[in-house]
């Protein structure tokens, strides 16, 4: 007979730091993620980004504010993160 082992699987939550781009909506923000890629042939390296839509209760940042947010449940279809905080003021 096998034992029944209680496994406990630590969930890892990862933190993005990015650049806030837009602050028009109440209690959303918009914000760019920017990483190198490099091209598989031609071996240079391509900029890429992400726009990631977060929560932010208080309304406390700015455009061009670097942030930490980090994943949370779907607020709305495109809302998906909450912010952790402000990293540097623009």
């Amino acid at each position: 007979m096998s034992q029944a082992t209680d496994k406990t699987v630590e969930k890892v939550i990862k933190e993005v730091r990015c650049v806030v781009t837009s602050d028009k909506m109440l209690k959303s923000r918009v914000a760019v993620v920017e990483r190198l890629v490099k091209h598989p042939i031609a071996g240079k390296y391509l900029r890429r980004r992400t726009k990631l839509m977060f929560h932010d209760d208080t309304n406390q940042s700015n455009v061009g504010d670097e942030v930490i947010v980090r994943p949370s449940r779907p607020m709305s279809a495109k809302k998906k993160f909450t912010l952790v905080r402000i990293v540097r003021k623009a």
